[in-house]
């Protein structure tokens, strides 16, 4: 335990001795600071849109019957998505009342709350569609989801807390929220102590309950974990769940989605317990993680789809307005963050939403500057990383996303030195992200569908090497959590922005090194994204290295010769028996290139070997019976029978299609003459012609002060 969390426990533990009962609002709006929002609401026209919003959803509740159904369906079935729009009309009409005065809103949640509480302690301990009994919820077909609804109803709650009479305060508390409390810390005990996001949001629900019910043991509990010990716990999480830099283990995808009960809380325990800093808890740990979320987005403001993600969320999301508002207003964020909440387009209905309003109507907004940076991994940020370089402005940026981290627990992918790469606002190699249709009840209950263990999770669905048509470390998540990547080197600014990494364990007796750059070429107008990954074993394998791109193929150096009347699996496991396998073709010259038409932009892509390589055109679709699958489409370099192998592949960005001049312009590509000149462990020394004239890339494993050189 380090010294600032002693120091914080101790404060804590002090403060519970003479706690006294607190004002409320006192979360997210306070009652210091409500008069002024409520001017804000008619002033700043950011803060005036949000809470236009908010009243619209609360005013639509009102004219709607309350409906509080027995619990009975899994994600997006019908009990599930009211039982979520209730939550969220208690927030909407708490905030309301604030904000207007107007008691009939403060009766809606009044209302809803006793209805709940005339209702919960009947319903069972294990909802209907609950898979197993230590994650079932009882609202929700997961206590994930009852503890995401107590942390907004008892916010709802605070805001109207003095509009309800005791007595109905009395059995909202005794019947509904102490019952609550009681199944996340008890019934749910696993989850309740859990270093997880679902923990996370556990932890948050029963300590708001703490803070707004005045129970000292609520909060106790939620920072220290259920037997006080602190080795589980809201800190234990801040802890163990993010690295020095401020990055979820998990990914971001799940760094969104766990911030937000993070940020609740922290503001919570800010309001009532300012003395202990929170916010300033290992070295801005809050503040760093709002900001690594932040970069871990291309400049569309998707998130890099790395591990289970849904890939539609971007940093427009809920979670991160709330991230973004608390982080300027409250944490010392930079003016940057107000040109993210004015894409976003709205603020939390709260203090800290009136100050980022206030300040991005008075034209203090910066532009966000997308950086290249090492983002490390682990508690103490020795567990590898992610590697962004970044070249162009944000209107049209290239960004190279390297993964060497840790296998991210139960949402990990198999997917070691894998990579990703976006050009022109889109996709250029991509990853499928998860295998799930979130909240359709009709595809495996809003749940993760099979195929995101037997697909999405394995190897060959990412851009990176597979050893023998089998996954790293045999798909399994709990020998792979036991090991990580080694970051060799990262180079973020100059002619040439390099990352490398390197693993060890994913194969027995395989070594990969893999190594990634944009290079700057005199003349050219886009970096070069130059790629070397090396394998290296003392017997004979099969090594396989994915291109999963986005457009059309539009020139190959070498004939195609299509499977036209009949497809075949490309294998029987380890994701290989969802892929059609549309042709497999030798490289007589041991190099050549394939050209993509994607968004209006060209992509050249050159590959050579130190053996020669077969192409494989290969789409996904196979073995997929219930239509679960989203279409996809690979080239992958193929070598089937050597110990040592390099793959070198340079993908040289051009040209554009104009749909007013009679040609296109610019589809030709000006790189030429790739070869390799030396590849072992001590070098690989690489060549390349750029009209005519010679450029060379030397990278020197051995020497981490030179590791890579561009000779021109």
């Amino acid at each position: 335990m380090n010294y600032l969390k002693k120091v914080v426990i101790a404060i804590f533990c002090l403060n519970f001795s003479i706690l006294q009962a607190q004002e409320h609002p006192n979360i997210m709006l306070s009652k210091a600071g409500i008069e002024e929002v409520r001017e804000g609401c008619n002033k700043y026209p950011l803060l005036q849109k949000s809470f236009a919003q908010v009243k619209a959803d609360a005013d639509k509740a009102l004219g709607t019957k309350i409906s509080i159904p027995v619990p009975n369906d899994g994600g997006g079935g019908p009990s599930h998505e009211q039982h979520k729009r209730n939550y969220q009309a208690v927030l909407a009409c708490g905030i309301s009342y604030q904000i207007t005065g107007e008691i009939k809103y403060a009766d809606y949640v009044k209302d809803m709350l006793l209805g709940y509480a005339s209702q919960y302690e009947k319903w069972p301990l294990k909802h209907p569609k609950s898979k197993t009994s230590n994650q079932s919820g009882r609202i929700f077909w997961q206590i994930l989801n009852d503890c995401v609804w107590q942390v907004n109803v008892i916010q709802g709650y605070d805001l109207v807390y003095n509009a309800i009479n005791s007595r109905d305060r009395k059995i909202i508390e005794t019947r509904l929220f102490t019952p609550v409390v009681k199944f996340i810390t008890e019934t749910s005990k696993e989850t309740f102590n859990r270093i997880h996001n679902h923990g996370t949001w556990a932890v948050a629900a029963v300590g708001l309950t703490g803070y707004v019910m005045n129970k000292r043991e609520y909060v106790e509990m939620a920072l220290k974990g259920s037997d006080k010990s602190g080795k589980s716990g809201y800190l234990a999480q801040l802890d163990h769940l993010f690295s020095p830099d401020g990055y979820y283990t998990e990914g971001p995808y799940y760094q969104r989605y766990a911030l937000l009960p993070f940020m609740i809380f922290a503001k919570a325990i800010n309001q009532y317990e300012p003395q202990t800093g929170i916010y300033t808890y290992r070295n801005n740990i809050l503040e760093k993680a709002i900001n690594t979320s932040l970069q871990s987005s291309y400049t569309n403001g998707a998130f890099f789809p790395v591990n289970d993600a849904i890939k539609d969320k971007t940093i427009e999301s809920g979670e991160l307005v709330y991230g973004v508002d608390l982080a300027y207003a409250e944490m010392g964020g930079g003016a940057d963050l107000l040109d993210i909440a004015q894409r976003q387009g709205r603020v939390i209905v709260s203090d800290a939403g009136l100050k980022v309003a206030r300040d991005v109507a008075e034209g203090k907004a910066m532009p966000f500057n997308y950086k290249s940076l090492l983002i490390t991994d682990g508690p103490a940020g020795n567990e590898g990383g992610l590697g962004v370089l970044r070249s162009g402005s944000n209107k049209d940026q290239q960004c190279l996303v390297f993964k060497a981290a840790s296998q991210g627990m139960g949402h990990g992918h198999f997917d070691r030195l894998n990579i990703l790469y976006y050009d022109n606002g889109s996709e250029v190699f991509l990853d499928y992200g998860a295998a799930r249709f979130i909240n359709i009840e009709s595809k495996n209950d809003g749940e993760y569908l099979p195929e995101n263990k037997t697909w999405a999770k394995q190897t060959v669905a990412h851009n990176t090497i597979v050893v023998d048509k089998t996954s790293a470390f045999k798909a399994s998540a709990e020998r792979a959590q036991q090991y990580h990547p080694e970051l060799i080197c990262f180079k973020g600014e100059g002619d040439i922005q390099a990352v490398s990494g390197r693993e060890e364990n994913a194969w027995p007796g395989v070594s990969l090194v893999r190594t990634s750059a944009l290079v700057h070429i005199p003349g050219m107008s886009k970096a070069l994204l130059v790629d070397v990954f090396n394998a290296e074993s003392d017997k004979v394998h099969q090594y396989d290295l994915p291109f999963w791109y986005s457009g059309y193929i539009t020139d190959t150096s070498f004939p195609v010769r299509q499977y036209t009347k009949e497809l075949k699996p490309a294998g029987d496991k380890y994701g290989y028996q969802h892929l059609w396998l549309n042709s497999n073709d030798s490289v007589a010259s041991g190099s050549g290139y394939i050209t993509v038409m994607n968004n209006r932009r060209f992509y050249t892509t050159h590959f050579a070997g130190t053996s020669p390589v077969n192409v494989k055109l290969a789409s996904i679709g196979a073995n997929d019976p219930s239509l679960n699958l989203f279409n996809g489409k690979a080239f992958i370099l193929s070598q089937a029978g050597t110990a040592y192998q390099t793959f070198l592949s340079v993908t040289e960005s051009h040209g554009k299609i104009d749909p007013v001049a009679e040609t296109t312009t610019g589809a030709k590509s000006i790189v030429s003459a790739l070869r390799i000149i030396r590849s072992d462990r001590e070098q690989t020394n690489i060549s390349f012609d750029v009209e005519g004239k010679t450029y060379r890339v030397v990278i020197n494993y051995k020497d981490k002060n030179n590791f890579i050189q561009l000779i021109k």
